[in-house]
């Protein structure tokens, strides 16, 4: 139970056959005005429910059902989620394989919330009737499991240089300099720019800030000291971490600690000491 929603999550018993896939499902009964917190991955929503999830940003516009939302959205506490009797399917996508999986970019999503409908056309209805008809969260896994792989089969693969230069930031929890970054594949900093923002979505230093963050943030709801927070991660001083916190959640630290997203993400994504390490295309700490 977090807040006023008490939530049902379930959680894949097998690592998914697609490197780069983290899948949960949730069952929510009253989802009221729930932040939701930038995190370095693309993510998919699939409702199936009686409910259907609404998403607001700060504009005033609003996402019904099914959604994508790009690396980093929500970047200054801008998109909030709520709905009753929500049903749904949650899949992170390393950006690495966002692309493939998706068939389009995740530079044109911008960082922004779409409907699913938008990108998968009618395959988005095929994926969602299928999972409502599925008598488990076994099968629902299965099915959506079996459907990222044959997309990401016939996708488009990142270049090299950009996959090295992801793993070099993921490895380094956000610390990577992206001169650094550039030199080590070979490339000048502005071709590096151009062809990790066009396949991945983030330009290369947001992407190591956002990295950075999410690495902090989790650190912050573990229950550590904000300082030791602030020091091990990198940041100069408390302040820079203040900072930081409040550019991509809008609010401060000691609020992000208690954020029910993010008590809901530790839930969804742990990793029990029985299995294998955590994805390399993912931040240390969501497994």
């Amino acid at each position: 139970m977090h807040g006023a929603a008490v939530w049902e999550v379930s959680r894949p018993r097998w690592p998914s056959r697609v490197p780069g896939v983290a899948m949960a499902g949730f069952r929510v009964g009253a989802l009221d005005a729930l932040r939701m917190v930038p995190h370095p991955a693309v993510t998919l929503l699939v409702d199936f429910g009686p409910g259907s999830p609404v998403l607001d940003d700060a504009t005033g516009r609003q996402q019904r059902g099914s959604v994508v939302a790009g690396p980093g959205a929500g970047s200054g506490g801008a998109v909030w989620a709520r709905g009753e009797n929500v049903e749904c399917l949650q899949v992170r996508l390393s950006p690495m394989i966002a692309r493939a999986v998706l068939g389009v970019s995740p530079a044109d999503l911008d960082g922004a919330v779409v409907a699913l409908d938008d990108l998968w056309g009618r395959e988005a209805s095929r994926i969602r009737e299928r999972l409502g008809e599925a008598s488990s969260w076994h099968d629902r896994f299965a099915l959506t499991d079996a459907l990222l792989a044959r997309r990401h089969e016939a996708g488009p693969p990142v270049d090299p240089e950009v996959a090295r230069a992801w793993s070099r930031i993921i490895a380094s929890r956000g610390l990577a300099r992206v001169d650094g970054l550039a030199a080590e594949v070979g490339w000048s900093r502005k071709r590096l720019w151009s062809r990790f923002r066009s396949q991945l979505g983030l330009r290369p230093k947001h992407a190591t800030k956002l990295v950075r963050f999410d690495h902090a943030a989790h650190r912050l709801v573990a229950g550590e000291a904000t300082a030791r927070v602030a020091a091990d991660a990198g940041y100069a001083d408390q302040s820079h971490l203040h900072r930081d916190v409040m550019a991509f959640t809008g609010v401060t630290p000691a609020t992000v600690a208690a954020e029910p997203f993010l008590a809901v993400d530790d839930i969804a994504w742990p990793a029990p000491e029985h299995e294998p390490p955590a994805n390399p295309h993912f931040p240390t700490g969501l497994g």
